[in-house]
């Protein structure tokens, strides 16, 4: 069908959940395919993001879209109900600017949970938390919400700080978002889990934790 909807994915990907999120608040009824990862991806999932082979791909009549920031910017375009960006032009930017600096998490993050080194893990998580400052102090403000009293793409971008982060921080023994260093940021993802269309739509959360473990734990450093 020419409208069909179909999302490529995997249950404990903070990455998947941002292109549910953003459905979900559109009100665009989709197909989901719950990929098997790591190791067995589906034929589909190859023809559709023969690139990097990752999920979340977004197929809408057919034809796939991968990358989560870029899907959610799809989105936006293709159902202009519920917007999750601004309509002023200087604000639509900055919003973008944020969503681009989430990029800029992925290396000393990648860093943190892949590290077997002492030093290297607490270099990493220093990073991580310079950034967070600079999320809080330039991004976020006084606002409830990056979008201000509801919630957008910016928040979406984010949301795994609400959520994935928390068992982050159990598996490692460590305190990233701290509500003492970072209290509106703290504050921020208390609200962005009560939001009900994102609570509604969250992983197993002793699940998430159970699957963290072995991941952090088991994984080729």
């Amino acid at each position: 069908m020419a409208d069909e909807v179909k999302l490529h994915g995997f249950w404990p990907s903070p990455f998947s959940h941002r292109v549910i999120w953003a459905l979900k608040i559109k009100g665009v009824d989709y197909d989901y395919t719950e990929e098997d990862l790591p190791h067995n991806k589906s034929e589909l999932l190859l023809k559709y993001n023969p690139v990097y082979k990752k999920i979340p791909v977004l197929v809408h009549g057919g034809k796939p879209i991968a990358e989560s920031l870029i899907i959610l910017e799809y989105i936006e375009d293709t159902w202009p109900q519920n917007p999750l960006l601004p309509t002023d032009p200087y604000e639509k930017a900055l919003a973008r600017f944020w969503i681009k600096f989430a990029e800029t998490m992925g290396p000393p993050f990648r860093a943190l949970i892949s590290s077997t080194d002492e030093e290297e893990q607490e270099k990493a998580a220093k990073e991580v938390v310079e950034r967070l400052k600079t999320l809080e102090e330039k991004a976020l403000g006084d606002k409830k919400f990056f979008g201000g009293d509801a919630i957008n793409m910016v928040d979406i971008a984010y949301g795994l700080l609400g959520y994935w982060l928390k068992n982050v921080e159990i598996v490692l023994g460590m305190r990233l978002l701290d509500p003492n260093t970072l209290p509106r940021l703290y504050e921020w993802a208390e609200n962005f889990m009560k939001v009900p269309v994102i609570q509604e739509n969250l992983p197993d959360r002793e699940k998430l934790l159970a699957y963290a473990r072995e991941r952090f734990t088991t994984e080729p450093k």
